[in-house]
């Protein structure tokens, strides 16, 4: 069996998006429509912007998500036994699987990346990746640091954990967990501490739009990242949509759990189709791997 899995923040580059615009009809309309809803044109900056430009939370979202949304639904009928995406890319696996409507998950990706934004500027935070140590070690050096805020933020695979904080305490965890036998730490270039208790304010201003929402029961199961398991519920959709800003990404027990319900092949859709296939092939070797 087949699943589509979609990148989060971070698999944007320059020029996004372009070539579908310019080679398929149906591509232009849905970019076009995006640039009607948002009231502002994405296109120009997702086309012609520069890396800075991209990088800008409030753009990098929604561009990410037209990307990839946009991808999917030009592929045609080959629909899929499953979903999942990473953090952001939540949303376009419920767009895909048709939870929510384009219209409805862009507008809902733009409001999480303007409240995501604005949560980052009340704080100084960051984020680090650990690489190398086993995930409990990584919890226990994260719950030691008593001073400060250290959490575990995105289970990516295997021995690669990284962990969100106020940039005090990131900078008592990277020799605390060097010390303790970590390959590597490496502080991200990120605006803020994302799935951790940092993002609470943009959680509160979001929450309101996800209740408000119309979610229509998906014609596959969606893996939400919050428990890693598979959910047709609309209302348990709607409720791991709201936790999911402040709860750790749950990838590598996602892959895992998908496999062992009988996913064989895994489908990278938008972005380089390269962040998630790697990851992948991290926590399973066996399980094949694809772009769209």
């Amino acid at each position: 069996m087949k699943a589509y899995v979609f990148p989060g923040q971070g698999s944007q580059f320059e020029g996004m998006g372009k070539e579908l615009y310019e080679s398929n009809a149906q591509a232009k309309e849905l970019f076009e429509q995006a640039n009607e809803s948002l009231g502002w044109r994405i296109t120009d900056v997702m086309f012609h912007g520069s890396k800075e430009e991209l990088t800008q939370t409030k753009v990098t979202q929604p561009a990410v998500f037209l990307e990839s949304i946009i991808r999917a639904k030009i592929a045609g009928a080959d629909l899929p036994a499953a979903v999942a995406g990473h953090s952001l890319g939540e949303f376009t696996a419920l767009a895909a699987a048709g939870a929510l409507s384009f219209e409805a998950a862009l507008l809902l990706v733009s409001q999480r990346a303007f409240a995501m934004q604005k949560a980052c500027e009340l704080a100084e935070s960051t984020m680090a990746a650990v690489l190398g140590m086993e995930d409990a070690e990584v919890e226990r050096i994260c719950a030691a640091i008593t001073e400060e805020m250290v959490v575990p933020a995105n289970y990516n695979t295997p021995r690669q954990l990284v962990i969100s904080g106020s940039k005090k305490g990131i900078e008592l965890a990277v020799p605390l967990l060097e010390a303790a036998g970590a390959k590597r730490v490496v502080v991200l270039a990120v605006g803020g501490a994302f799935h951790s208790p940092f993002m609470k304010p943009a959680q509160d201003e979001l929450s309101e739009a996800i209740q408000a929402a119309h979610i229509e029961t998906p014609i596959c199961p969606v893996y939400q990242n919050v428990h890693a398991q598979a959910v047709t519920d609309p209302e348990l959709i709607r409720a791991n949509l709201v936790a999911q800003l402040t709860s750790p990404v749950r990838w590598a027990q996602t892959i895992e759990n998908m496999a062992a319900d009988g996913i064989t092949e895994f489908v990278e859709v938008g972005g380089s189709g390269a962040v998630l296939r790697g990851m992948i092939r991290k926590i399973n070797r066996e399980i094949l791997t694809s772009a769209l």
